[in-house]
């Protein structure tokens, strides 16, 4: 049984208030003294004009109208007085309106902490077009974003969730997108101009802002169409699948389904340990960081160890938790002459080979982030321990994973955000990150100063940020209490990529044990909360082994939402789900059955790249 609709969460007062306005409108040229309860009457219905989407929000405290346009078909999607050539067009008629939901954060002006409040861009598709559903979007990184904007759109541009413009006029949902309180896409925002924490847009980046734009959404669809949406949806990847375990966290009457994928729970733990490649290179090779080529070659070395099935090399790992590739020990590895592990190096190769040392330091990013920077033997411990214990503080990227996003040239920038704020010092951040510049007014701007911290000092930035969890309202969000979101029905679909470089997978599968834990077993809550490893998938729906030739099998968004939609509209529960490679060249399609968690696929016969080859078993 698919859960009830609610119109708006009894936690929001201001829902309440605006309904009454809302059933005060009606439809162009009819009467608003219409009293008829006749069954044939239509409901009344809003147009893409200023002055009724205006009507509609009029009892909504702190919500203030900022835009609202209509593209017809064939319209360049741009609010630029002489839309670029390269604009893209819609596809069908749509009607945009862009919101500000206050009070925000009061400060200098052009400060990154200053802000009136939560940007909100809502796309409608026309009356004759909705499918009755509400569709939104989830957020990336810091989030940020133009959705205040008059002159910019927001939910034109894609991503891992989709744009929320073509959800709106392909799809024929209604669709939202939220800049969560802020402009930048990097954590400035979070320290107000004072050096203090920003605890008002911590709430809103947290959780507040995705809260509101279910509200406002399913407040601005009764205006519009004239009757609720019989479904409500949240899609949302990395920040976004972290957002979508908020709801159901802690608004669990907002959607009815939610698909998180590469969910950026744990925020303060993972993020942290982010850094740890760096500081790696800083601390044990004297800041000098080993080059793609030789990331690259060790991770080839491992996938060639760990990638076989039935005979066969995928190019990939398929189960990254049984491969304990040890670089250490690897004579192809390292450098011709060099002494490790008993064995002696066999490369000669000096732009991928490796020293003993920088071999150490490949195995330490594998395991990731401890307290004293020290690694075990893989052959005992490879890192995907359920929880991590003792001195090992998080998971590293899986073997076999491209290491460039962690351990390329720079640091991944929310990483040195993020421990620049559990330090209350920007210095420590890059000077440009995420393509803003990291600013304070009287703690100073960032200088990269990640490069001096020891490995205590990482350990110690991961203990605050976890005790400054009621600071930044939060935002590890790993409750494992969902009966809320049970009890009214919803239903949630998570996926996580083995090779993502950003997340590690280690991270949800440790989440989802704990739900377990706390709701009665594996069985029990896959009654409402599914799960899905996806082998050599990315941040992203890409391949993300360093072996750019793989072609794994991967899944699409639409694949993935269209299972859910089933499980909540049609009360179908995905089971199996198979993912394609296309054919490439002399390669022919490639296909792989991605089995519901705990469950892995195990070869029975026949090709390993073809789905029907495996079962999923324990």
């Amino acid at each position: 049984m698919t859960k009830r609709n609610r119109l708006f969460p009894g936690r929001l007062a201001l829902g309440t208030l605006a309904i009454g306005s809302v059933f005060g409108l009606t439809a162009c040229g009819s009467s608003s003294g219409d009293d008829s309860t006749d069954n044939d009457t239509p409901p009344a219905q809003l147009a893409c004009e200023e002055a009724q989407i205006k009507q509609a929000f009029s009892g909504a405290a702190d919500t203030e109208v900022l835009l609202v346009k209509s593209f017809k078909k064939g319209d360049a999607l741009s609010l630029a007085e002489s839309a670029p050539a390269n604009a893209a067009k819609a596809s069908n008629d749509v009607c945009m309106v862009k919101i500000n939901v206050g009070p925000g954060n009061d400060g200098p002006e052009n400060a990154p902490s200053t802000s009136p409040g939560i940007g909100i861009e809502i796309w409608l598709p026309t009356h004759e077009n909705w499918n009755q559903r509400i569709h939104v979007k989830g957020g990336g990184g810091w989030v940020g974003g133009v959705h205040r904007s008059t002159t910019e759109l927001a939910g034109a541009a894609n991503s891992s969730s989709g744009a929320a413009a073509t959800t709106a006029m392909e799809e024929g949902a209604v669709s939202a997108t939220t800049d969560t309180g802020h402009r930048v896409d990097n954590g400035s925002f979070a320290l107000n101009a004072d050096g203090s924490i920003n605890t008002a847009l911590w709430h809103d980046f947290a959780e507040r802002g995705i809260h509101e734009m279910a509200v406002k959404t399913k407040l601005l669809t009764k205006a519009y169409y004239g009757e609720e949406a019989r479904y409500s949806y949240f899609n949302g990847f990395s920040t976004g699948g972290r957002q979508g375990h908020k709801e159901a966290q802690a608004y669990p009457d907002d959607f009815d389904g939610i698909l998180a994928g590469a969910p950026a729970f744990n925020w303060s733990k993972f993020i942290t340990a982010e850094l740890y490649p760096q500081i790696v290179f800083q601390r044990d090779l004297d800041g000098k960081n080993l080059s793609k080529a030789q990331l690259d070659f060790v991770s080839d070395r491992a996938i060639n160890e760990c990638d076989v099935v039935n005979g066969q090399h995928l190019g990939y790992i398929a189960d990254p938790s049984q491969c304990y590739y040890d670089a250490t020990r690897d004579v192809q590895v390292l450098c011709e002459g060099v002494s490790s592990q008993g064995v002696t190096g066999q490369n000669a190769d000096a732009a991928v080979c490796l020293d003993a040392t920088q071999a150490v330091a490949v195995n330490k990013i594998w395991y990731g982030q401890t307290e004293d920077g020290s690694a075990p033997d893989p052959a005992l411990d490879n890192g995907w321990a359920a929880s991590p214990s003792g001195k090992h503080l998080w998971y590293g990227p899986t073997r076999g994973t491209t290491l460039m996003g962690l351990a390329g040239p720079e640091p991944f920038p929310i990483a040195a955000d993020m421990v620049a704020l559990e330090f209350n010092d920007p210095k420590i951040a890059m000077p440009i990150s995420r393509g803003f510049p990291f600013t304070n007014e009287t703690l100073g701007d960032g200088e990269n100063g990640w490069k001096n911290l020891s490995y205590a000092d990482l350990a110690e930035a991961r203990r605050l940020g976890v005790e400054m969890q009621t600071e930044f309202s939060n935002i590890n969000t790993d409750n494992p209490d969902l009966s809320a979101f049970r009890d009214g029905g919803g239903k949630m679909l998570m996926y996580h990529g083995l090779a993502d470089f950003v997340i590690m997978p280690q991270g949800s599968i440790n989440y989802y044990g704990r739900v377990a834990e706390q709701m009665g077993g594996i069985d029990s809550i896959q009654d409402f909360y599914r799960f899905y490893l996806i082998p050599s998938m990315d941040h992203g729906f890409r391949n993300g082994s360093s072996n750019a030739a793989a072609n794994p099998p991967l899944p699409t968004n639409e694949q993935l939402y269209e299972a859910l939609t089933r499980w909540v509209e049609k009360d179908e529960a995905p089971e199996t789900i198979v993912a394609t490679a296309p054919a490439t060249g002399d390669t022919a399609e490639k296909t792989r059955p991605l089995c519901l968690y705990p469950l892995k696929a195990t070869h029975v016969q026949g090709d390993a790249n073809q789905a029907s080859s495996y079962r999923c078993a324990p």
